[in-house]
């Protein structure tokens, strides 16, 4: 039996030493410290800033150097704790929507919600998937739901659940499909409208391409993730990231649960809830802070309407966020790269190094390069509305100069910011997306990247379009 024991410590050094993808805190942490070091490299600089109506704007063609020094060995360490208190919003917001969604979810009525729905759709899963993915695809379109789109993963999560399907699929119909809206955005008012009015076109206009657009994005989102479905759907050994059985969270005798009036009372509240929660954050103006602070009160009240014990309903939402610590952690690290940048002051450096070449570009190249200098942009700047703050006051003027339309400007800096949120891991929106569905942000990205390249083409198409069609304000 001893030659067997050391046959078995042989094959287990070899698993051991087997390369393994880095986590993603491990990808995060490198891309930190090759920032870090950029600090050495790079000069540093700023572009002179000017606010106007309470919103600041980068003055074009006022970059000059600095002498601020390299960081310091601590300022690496400093910067990931910066980055944690910075995103502090973000994080809680993270936390605080898997409290919520564990109380609604323990509840059992949003498993009996969307077992009904399922049953209903038995056999024609398709409509399941295009209804839902069509729904926060316009939710992201007209600006709805951006941030605000990690509440909602989890009704994606139980979906995929109950269909037995897995966590890529929770996020494409969610996330993935809030996202694809949110690149074309066609009355985005943090986005085009925002880029719009710094490029001096009128509110909203273009939107007819942008619509077509728009539903050609769509309908390949839908395509691409039914056709994943359908294989899992014969085969879950299929499944990129393993596909939910019964020994899940959730098993089949709790998805056959009886949808009660409780249910249905706790679902309505809920759903007022939500509704006043997207007209707080549209017309209201509410910030992430009032969002979150919303999450404990539709958590309560749903705590409240379920029965819940008071005790029971505390150690239940706690449990919740504890489930999402890992993600909620790394929208901080992710936003400690910027503090990074910023700190060594080479964030502007890069930004007018994207920027400056497009100058000596033919018009149609130039837009495509715009496109394509706002997605490495987005990599640091991953605010819609950040970013079109400091694109668009170089854009605007950087179209004219090439014989670009500014509306076609609008819709390079669109696409480079709505597309590359789906696969850049500084983005915390997305890592806190894959969090909620327990996802790991290599296996997303080895499923996303097909149609990713896809929506590429679609990028290129429309922007070369806008070109040959002179597309203007209208």
């Amino acid at each position: 039996m001893e030659p067997q024991k050391e046959v078995n410590q042989d094959y287990s050094v070899k698993q051991q030493n087997k390369w393994q993808m880095p986590d993603t805190y491990v990808i995060l942490f490198f891309v930190l410290l090759l920032g870090f070091l950029a600090t050495y490299v790079l000069p540093s600089g700023l572009f002179e800033r000017e606010t106007i109506d309470g919103v600041e704007r980068v003055i074009p063609n006022t970059y000059h150097g600095t002498d601020t020094a390299p960081l310091g060995f601590f300022d690496f360490f400093y910067a990931i704790q910066m980055g944690m208190v910075e995103s502090a919003d973000i994080i809680f917001l993270v936390l605080f929507t898997g409290g919520m969604f564990e109380i609604i979810e323990r509840s059992g009525a949003l498993n009996g919600a969307i077992h009904r729905a399922v049953h209903i759709t038995r056999g024609n899963e398709f409509w399941l998937i295009a209804i839902v993915s069509a729904i926060f695809a316009l939710t992201g379109a007209v600006g709805a739901v951006a941030n605000a789109v990690i509440a909602f993963v989890m009704v994606g999560v139980i979906i995929a659940r109950t269909l037995k399907l897995d966590p890529i699929v929770a996020v494409a119909i969610t996330f993935g499909a809030n996202f694809a809206g949110f690149s074309v955005g066609f009355i985005n008012p943090y986005t085009v409208g925002i880029a719009q009015d710094i490029a001096g076109l009128p509110l909203f206009s273009g939107m007819v391409l942008r619509i077509i657009v728009f539903l050609v994005i769509l309908a390949s989102l839908i395509w691409y993730t039914w056709r994943y479905t359908k294989k899992l759907l014969k085969d879950p050994s299929k499944s990129f990231a393993g596909a939910y059985g019964d020994d899940e969270d959730g098993n089949e005798q709790e998805l056959n649960a009886p949808f009660t009036t409780r249910h249905k009372l706790l679902l309505i509240f809920v759903g007022l809830s939500l509704l006043f929660f997207v007209y707080g954050s549209i017309q209201l103006k509410w910030t992430i802070n009032h969002m979150s602070a919303f999450f404990v009160f539709i958590a309560i009240g749903a705590g409240i309407i379920a029965g819940m014990h008071y005790n029971k309903l505390a150690e239940t939402f706690l449990s919740g966020t504890r489930k999402l610590v890992y993600g909620a952690m790394v929208v901080g690290l992710a936003r400690s790269v910027i503090v990074v940048l910023e700190n060594g002051q080479i964030l502007d450096t890069i930004v007018y190094g994207i920027a400056v070449p497009l100058e000596h570009f033919p018009p149609a190249v130039a837009a495509i390069g715009m496109f394509i200098s706002n997605g490495v942009l987005n990599f640091l700047v991953n605010s819609g509305s950040g970013q079109a703050m400091i694109a668009m006051p170089m854009l605007a003027p950087l179209a004219d100069m090439v014989g670009v339309t500014r509306q076609v400007a609008v819709q390079a800096y669109q696409f480079g910011d709505g597309l590359t949120n789906l696969i850049f891991p500084t983005s915390g929106i997305l890592m806190a997306s894959l969090a909620v569905a327990n996802l790991s942000w290599t296996k997303w990205l080895k499923w996303i990247m097909p149609l990713f390249f896809i929506w590429l083409a679609i990028a290129v198409i429309t922007l070369v379009t806008g070109v040959l069609i002179n597309w203007g304000p209208f």
